[in-house]
């Protein structure tokens, strides 16, 4: 199953997001938004609204769900953990 995380490098609740996929075994990509190039930017933002429109941080795909926040018990439900 496929996670990939939308993320801000400054968030605090995108890094507790990370550190507990990390702690939990989890593969997962994710993306830094605010450190993409402008053009790059503007597409990723587009692809996370469809998803969240409140385009809000962390943006969490796991499989076909998504969670928006970082949820440790939704999380955990959605990966079988």
């Amino acid at each position: 199953m496929e996670v990939k995380l939308y993320t801000l490098s400054t968030c605090s609740h995108c890094r507790a997001a990370k550190q507990f996929l990390r702690d939990a075994g989890v593969d997962f990509t994710f993306i830094d938004v605010d450190l993409l190039e402008t053009i790059q930017k503007s597409a990723v933002i587009q692809e996370i609204r469809k998803l969240n429109p409140r385009l809000t941080f962390p943006t969490i795909v796991v499989g076909d769900r998504v969670i928006v926040g970082f949820k440790e018990q939704e999380v955990r439900e959605a990966l079988c953990l």
